[in-house]
């Protein structure tokens, strides 16, 4: 039997973008009204990265990053099910798109910014170049399959389980696969260190750094935002000198600079995750 919110998805997938989005900003305002746990993690999120900023402020964002939240849930219903056509005019790539070229071994550093699936999917339709990525897998089966099906659409696209370790994904980077990677949420102390996020020391996990020198791999960002017509995937050009001998330090660079990506757009980033969970010895919880 399909599932319910599987069926709904592809009953909308036709609509015109405006109509979607409509859906979306009504649904996420729900969400910031009957999520209080949720919204107070977001608070809480947005108080320890933007101390400087009004409460007031902060609750616009916290009301704005549920909407986005919403609003690329629902677009799922056009880039997995939508004409391919209709996809690619609302996916716009910019930026250094030359630099994924060729079949240099590049790391696509994705942070979590509410569009990264758009992310994904215009780089599996519009470039003639396989790609990888890391894949957790969901609890109810049906869901699952569905997200499985829908970020494999387009191009080659390979999905990694996390538990299927290291090795697959140097080879692969290494016989020029692109590696999506999306290392900028807390994992767990197991697999962390801890560098500043916004002043704060954050559980993070050096794998940007570590895949880079395996890989010997070039970093490229992809930074993807929201916009009226759907959005832009914005390719960075690539980090000079990365990765060192220091995988602290290159970790701190990493967060420092995605913290410049996310004062671009506050509201677009993944505030919703318990970014500040695991805490240093000593430190109580913040949630």
């Amino acid at each position: 039997m399909q599932h319910p919110g599987v069926m709904f998805m592809h009953l909308i997938a036709p609509l015109p973008l405006r109509v979607v989005r409509a859906l979306g900003a009504g649904l996420g305002r729900v969400l910031y009204l009957l999520a209080v746990p949720r919204r107070r993690v977001v608070m809480v999120n947005l108080g320890l990265c933007f101390p400087q900023a009004s409460l007031a402020q902060r609750r616009l964002w916290a009301r704005e990053s549920f909407v986005y939240f919403a609003q690329a849930w629902l677009d799922r219903a056009w880039l997995w099910h939508g004409h391919p056509d209709t996809v690619r005019e609302r996916l716009r790539l910019t930026g250094d798109v030359a630099v994924l070229q060729g079949d240099r071994p590049t790391i696509l550093f994705a942070p979590h910014f509410y569009g990264l699936d758009a992310g994904c999917t215009a780089l599996t339709q519009q470039l003639d170049r396989p790609v990888c990525t890391i894949y957790t897998p969901q609890r109810n089966a049906t869901v699952d399959r569905w997200l499985h099906e829908g970020r494999r659409r387009f191009g080659r696209l390979r999905l990694f389980h996390r538990m299927d370790g290291v090795k697959p994904i140097v080879s692969a980077l290494r016989d020029g696969e692109l590696f999506y990677l999306l290392p900028d949420m807390n994992f767990g102390r197991s697999e962390s260190v801890f560098v500043p996020f916004y002043g704060v020391a954050a559980a993070t996990v050096p794998s940007l750094s570590r895949f880079a020198r395996l890989g010997r791999a070039q970093i490229v960002p992809v930074v993807t935002r929201m916009t009226t017509q759907g959005y832009e995937v914005e390719i960075k050009a690539a980090w000079e000198n990365f990765p060192t001998d220091d995988v602290m330090a290159d970790t701190a660079l990493m967060n420092q600079r995605l913290q410049s990506y996310i004062d671009t757009m506050p509201a677009q980033y993944y505030w919703v995750h318990k970014r500040f969970k695991d805490r240093p010895d000593g430190e109580p919880s913040v949630y």
